[in-house]
């Protein structure tokens, strides 16, 4: 498989596409084609504000599409990656009622209905079989809107991303739902070389089956749109021919799959155009919006969107992935990007790309501000601007344009990108939707922020500058807390290097840079590249203070973390194995203690490096009387155990030690074990609190360096 030479470029954009499609088609889906008439016209940008809603939120649509995909580097980035992998992937990344699906119930959600089925021992393909879940439950959409990061791997190869869709479709789906992932996922693929609309489809359709239904009806909506040039006709055909009246279920692919296809043809490949159609023509709108913003945006580029109204700007790259992983939950469409990008270069054999040697935060493709923006506190309100530009970067091609206006004393010009859940992230909005925000801070206290600023050459005189951070204080407000200032006279180019001070085990929430100046100064400081590295260094624990987002970057997936009780954590798993995680994939070697008090559990311990629900290392207590160090991964392995005689409500002191692939495990200042792990070891990960049918309690969590 050759890598177009604008690969990096086109994925980007479809990144972007499927955003903006979603963001734009979120606050009114579901409504019918009448009502979005009614109450909205036709829908030509977004409507969140209209709605009194927020533009960015958790949505299945983009938390399937970029989790999922994770199947392939979790399993080596495989070509012959197997459906039944890609469900374990759904076991380890899913909280049960909590994370990236609708949890409508057996048989009212597929993709419930798919995850009960995995739960319970029933591999992909036959957790989503129509023979064991019924025809009707089976073709519902799901499997079209989480399918675009498998097109997006296999660029100029639709036949590959075809298969791929029908591997991972199948986790959840069946029949004429698979065939119509099947289509969306080659159009995307074939997109990245050919740019005919008519190509494309004929491209695509032919990997289906003829017989099918999806083939059909495809024929049909292209024979409507050759005789018909008013989209407005064609979208009543498709209601009066294929409507949701006509198919069982809560949201059938039929009806929006027609949609895409519609969509697609009469938007005379205008982005625009196209997703206004898609919009407003109602149904599932995040789902259709969503593919259509992805297909176009792969087959435009970054032009093709921008060629409108400014669809970027309100999004800033900003995309949360609600999962297991709550490190990755903050995150960027570059980052993703990058992300899917590798993947595609490992599976045709390309080296990984590590622009600006890896930094997490570089700019590198046009318009990429990766979550950055002005702060909008009193004293730093309408002072600053930011934008990508091209140059001023010792290391890549980009850099991001901080221009402030008006910075004078008590006037400062600071930009940010979210670490954590930002405040606006915590209305009812996201909980009365279902889609929770679990997340992790992806910054902490001991790590080493890095970074590089230049001044612009015609500033007038030199400015102050100070890499910051914003952290959730006891009582949930935010403070600054802010690294060595450096003198930038114009021209300068200086690199920043602050380690960042304990915070009390009180979350970072954001990072960036910040101007100052002892008079009134305007001007342009241009960020390099921003990234951080290194163990954590920090004790979590509970604040003196009524805050709850110390609470909220622990990712829950125990039964019960209720916030009454004395202790800090007190952990209650009713069934199976409970994780209370917080960390990052970044974490590779560090030790992590805790004193922990085990009541009426079956088993209770510390883990490391965790990377979902199903994915770690822990240390247990088990009630037959032995500790054990066990990995879990695809099933669970006892790497050591021995005698261990305890009562239940005794307290024991729990510490872990990782280093490369070495684990070292500690019990009450005894080391038990002292493991190499030479078999797929786990090398990055999280830490957490783990309980199996039972109860603990636990005060404070301590991280280190090795």
């Amino acid at each position: 498989m050759m890598l177009p030479s604008d690969y990096a470029a086109r994925v980007y954009a479809g990144v972007l596409g499927k955003l903006i499609g979603v963001y734009l088609g979120r606050p009114f889906e579901g409504w019918t084609y009448e009502r979005i008439m009614q109450e909205l016209g036709e829908v030509w940008c977004y409507m969140h504000e209209k709605c009194n809603v927020p533009l960015i939120v958790t949505d299945d649509d983009i938390s399937g599409t970029f989790t999922f995909l994770r199947a392939l580097p979790d399993y080596g980035n495989r070509r012959d990656l197997t459906p039944a992998q890609i469900g374990q992937t759904w076991l380890n990344y899913i909280i049960e009622q909590r994370t990236i699906l609708w949890w409508g119930g057996m048989g009212v959600s597929t993709e419930h209905t798919a995850y009960l089925r995995l739960k319970d021992g029933i591999p992909a393909p036959q957790s989503g079989s129509s023979a064991l879940n019924s025809k009707v439950v089976a073709e519902q959409i799901g499997a079209q809107i989480f399918i675009d990061g498998w097109a997006m791997v296999a660029p100029g190869d639709p036949e590959f991303a075809a298969d791929l869709a029908r591997r991972a479709a199948s986790v959840s789906h069946d029949g004429e739902a698979i065939y119509g992932a099947q289509v969306v996922a080659a159009l995307e693929a074939q997109a990245f070389v050919e740019r005919d609309l008519n190509k494309l489809l004929d491209a695509a359709v032919s990997l289906i089956p003829n017989n099918s239904l999806i083939y059909r009806m495809i024929g049909q909506i292209r024979e409507w749109h050759a005789a018909e040039p008013d989209w407005r006709k064609t979208r009543a055909l498709i209601a009066a021919n294929y409507g949701y009246d006509t198919y069982g279920g809560g949201c059938h692919m039929i009806p929006n799959h027609a949609l895409i296809i519609h969509a697609l043809l009469h938007g005379n490949d205008d982005f625009q155009k196209s997703l206004m159609i898609v919009n407003t023509c109602g149904w599932d709108t995040d789902c259709n919006s969503g593919n259509v913003g992805c297909i176009l945006g792969i087959k435009n580029g970054l032009a093709g969107i921008d060629a409108g109204p400014d669809w970027r700007g309100p999004v800033a790259d900003r995309l949360y992935l609600a999962t297991a992983d709550g490190g990755r939950a903050i995150t960027d469409a570059l980052t993703e990007s990058c992300h899917i990008i590798n993947i595609g270069r490992a599976l045709a054999g390309e080296p990984p790309l590590t622009p600006k040697n890896g930094a997490r935060f570089h700019f590198e493709l046009p318009g990429a501000v990766q979550g950055f923006m002005p702060e909008s506190s009193p004293d730093a309100q309408g002072v600053a601007t930011v934008q990508q530009v091209a140059g001023h970067s010792r290391a890549g091609a980009g850099s991001l344009a901080i221009h402030y206006r008006g910075v004078a004393p008590a006037r400062s010009a600071r930009v940010a990108t979210p670490t954590f859940i930002p405040s606006r992230a915590l209305s009812d909005y996201f909980i009365k939707r279902g889609y929770a925000l679990y997340a992790s801070p992806t910054l902490y206290s001991g790590q080493t922020v890095r970074a590089a600023v230049a001044a612009d050459a015609h500033n007038l005189g030199p400015a102050q500058g100070s890499l910051y951070v914003t952290i959730y204080q006891a009582d949930d407000s935010l403070g600054i807390v802010r690294g060595p200032q450096q003198t930038l006279a114009p021209g300068d180019y200086v690199e920043l290097s602050w380690t960042i001070p304990t915070t009390g085990g009180l979350p970072i929430s954001a990072v960036g840079f910040e101007v100052t100046h002892p008079s009134h100064a305007n001007g342009t400081i241009y960020l390099d590249y921003l990234t951080w590295d290194g163990a954590p260094d920090t004790v979590l624990a509970a604040p003196r203070g009524d805050g709850v987002m110390w609470r909220r970057a622990w990712v829950n997936g125990v039964d019960q973390f209720d916030d009454w009780w004395p202790e800090a954590y007190r952990l209650v798993q009713n069934h199976g194995r409970g994780l209370l995680s917080q960390g990052t994939r970044e974490w590779k070697d560090y030790t992590v203690r805790a004193a922990i008090t085990l009541h009426l559990a079956k088993a209770a311990g510390l883990a490391v490096r965790v990377q979902g629900m199903q994915r770690y290392y822990a240390l247990l207590l088990c009630n037959d009387g032995t500790a054990k160090l066990i990995k879990a991964l695809d099933g669970e392995a006892v790497l050591a155990e021995c005698v261990f005689p305890w009562t239940f409500g005794a307290s024991h002191a729990f510490a872990l030690a990782v280093r490369g692939n070495h684990i070292e495990a500690m019990l009450d200042g005894k080391t038990l074990f002292t493991v190499e792990d030479a078999d797929q070891p786990l090398d990055n990960g999280g830490v957490a609190l783990v309980v199996e049918e039972g109860r603990i309690m636990c005060d404070a969590v301590a991280i280190s360096p090795v």
